[in-house]
Formats: C-alpha cells, sequence, structure tokens
C-alpha cells in the first residue's frame, strides 16, 4: 500500500504549482513589463501547463469518486472524456515540454548562465523559485507517470500536436524579436541566422524525441504491450499504481 495516495500527491503537487505562479508573476522584473509579459518565456507557459495537467488530474479524481457506484452512464461517458482529455495533455504537453525546459535550461546553465539565466536575475528571483520552475518539474512529472497509467494517442496525431506547439512557440520568439528588435533568450544574440534555423530545427526534433520517450517510458512503466486486451479497456480509469481485477467492477 502506498504511503501517501497518489490523489493526496496530485493536490499537494497541484498547490505546489499554485505557490510557484503566484510567487513568479508577484516579481517585479523589467522583462515582465515588455511585450509579450511572461508568456514569452517558455519556463513559465510550462508553469501553465503543468498547473492545468494536475489541475485537470485532481479534478478526473475528484470525479471519479462521486461517480463510483453511481450506475450513471452520462456520468461515466464525461468521466471518460475527462480521463481522454488528461491523457493526451500528459503525452502532448505536460511531458515532453516539461522535460524540454529542464534539460534545456540546465544543459545551457551549465555551459554559461549567462545565456539562459543571468546573474542578475538572482536578485528578483530566490534560488527555491528557480528550482521550482526548473528542476521540480521533472520528479512530478514522473510521479504521475508511475502512479497512474495513461493512454497515449496515435503517433502520429501526438507528434503533430507537439510539431504544432514546438513550431507555435519558435513563431511567437520570432514576432516578439520582430516587435521589441530584442530575442527572449540572451543566447540567441550571440548566434547567427544561420545558427537561429539549426537550433529551432533541433528543438522541434528534441520536442519529438521527448514525446517518443515518454511514450516508450510509460509502456515501460506498465508494461502496455504485454497486457491481455481486457486492460486495455480499465488502463483509462484512474489508478494508484495497481490494476483493477476485473472490467466488470468498473462498469
Amino acid at each position: 500500500m502506498a504511503l501517501v495516495p497518489c490523489q493526496v500527491l496530485r493536490v499537494a503537487i497541484l498547490l505546489s504549482y499554485c505557490s510557484i505562479l503566484c510567487n513568479y508573476k508577484a516579481i517585479e522584473m523589467p522583462s515582465h513589463q515588455t511585450y509579450g509579459g511572461s508568456w514569452k518565456f517558455l519556463t513559465f507557459i510550462d508553469l501553465v501547463i503543468q498547473a492545468v495537467f494536475f489541475g485537470i488530474c485532481v479534478l478526473t479524481d475528484l470525479s471519479s469518486l462521486l461517480t463510483r457506484g453511481s450506475g450513471n452512464q452520462e456520468q461515466e461517458r464525461q468521466l471518460k472524456k475527462l480521463i481522454s482529455l488528461r491523457d493526451w495533455m500528459l503525452a502532448v504537453l505536460a511531458f515532453p515540454v516539461g522535460i524540454f525546459v529542464v534539460a534545456v535550461f540546465w544543459i545551457i546553465y551549465a555551459y554559461d548562465r549567462e545565456m539562459i539565466y543571468p546573474k542578475l536575475l538572482d536578485n528578483f528571483i530566490p534560488g527555491w523559485l528557480n528550482h521550482g520552475m526548473h528542476t521540480t518539474v521533472l520528479p512530478f512529472i514522473l510521479i504521475e507517470m508511475r502512479t497512474s497509467h495513461h493512454q497515449y494517442p496515435s503517433r502520429s496525431s501526438g507528434l503533430a500536436a507537439i510539431c504544432t506547439f514546438a513550431v507555435g512557440y519558435i513563431l511567437w520568439v520570432c514576432w516578439v524579436h520582430h516587435v521589441t528588435g530584442m530575442w527572449v533568450y540572451p543566447f540567441l544574440e550571440h548566434i547567427g541566422p544561420g545558427a537561429r534555423i539549426i537550433f529551432f530545427g533541433f528543438t522541434t526534433i528534441l520536442m519529438n524525441f521527448l514525446y517518443l520517450l515518454g511514450e516508450v517510458l510509460n509502456n515501460y512503466i506498465w508494461d502496455t504491450q504485454k497486457k491481455p486486451p481486457s486492460w486495455q479497456g480499465m488502463q483509462s480509469y484512474p489508478s494508484c499504481a495497481k490494476p483493477v481485477q476485473s472490467v466488470s467492477k468498473i462498469t
């Protein structure tokens, strides 16, 4: 039996993201007052994605609790739609974007922090908040993948969705530069147009790779390739690291 129920973990994670977002928005930084505000930073967009995702997880848990044993088919259909949204959001946004932010930030930070997170920001953002934005995303999303199985969409539609997100954000960054004359991230100022194109292409490829990594990790954790067909019908229901014994118990 788990020491902490997964439902409680999700509520705790949701509250932590709400706290991080509130503290971040309360900081008066010059960059927040310029065109695009906080929305030009992928870190902030990722925090919103994670908060919305875990909000949906908590809502799913509550709906499952209220629906359990009611025998109301309409409520069960609505619950399935909510679960499908939760699973799609983890697969397409929460996992690949979250892991991308953590990996790329700390790799560039280790190479030269001035290129991604200038030391000047230490005067505005405390260390704990920096880790809340760029570190805890990783263990939180891995905890969610370990405690509940998620049904991934078809690979083609999933990759198309993450490509759309990646290209959309790149175009947004380019538009901010077009309007303000400044790049969102300092290191983009120090590389030429060709190198920027290569970097943007690499980021799109990396997000696609992270989507596939999430799919493989999800299958590995839950061993979906070896489960009988009945498991495939059960896997969309909320669970906390233990499969349901029979379909009859949830329908």
